[in-house]
């Protein structure tokens, strides 16, 4: 993944009520409509949420019948997580400048 891509998945995660779809499905495939039950939301707002999480590529959506299911991209959130281990490799290197204190 590029810069670019992993910065859509981080601005996609930075909202509330989509990272809360993330830890929902994250364990599970869910319908919308199950996802729509835990959230003051309309089913175009939650549309609007999900097309930016699929978008990203963090999520993965399915037609099955009427219903749209939604499942976590593990290849994504995998890539996602690489990223972040190199960061903590590169921390512990001592390659990151320490910020400055500000009195």
């Amino acid at each position: 993944m590029n810069i670019k891509e992993n910065a859509e998945i981080f601005k996609a995660l930075a909202d509330e009520t989509r990272l809360e779809i993330v830890e929902m499905i994250s364990g599970e495939e869910l319908c919308a409509c199950k996802i729509l039950e835990n959230f003051n939301i309309t089913q175009p707002t939650l549309s609007y949420h999900m097309k930016i999480l699929t978008d990203c590529g963090l999520v993965d959506g399915r037609r099955d019948g009427s219903w749209m299911k939604y499942t976590i991209n593990e290849e994504c959130l995998l890539n996602i997580r690489n990223l972040l281990d190199q960061l903590y490799l590169e921390l512990d290197k001592g390659q990151f400048i320490q910020p400055v204190k500000s009195y």
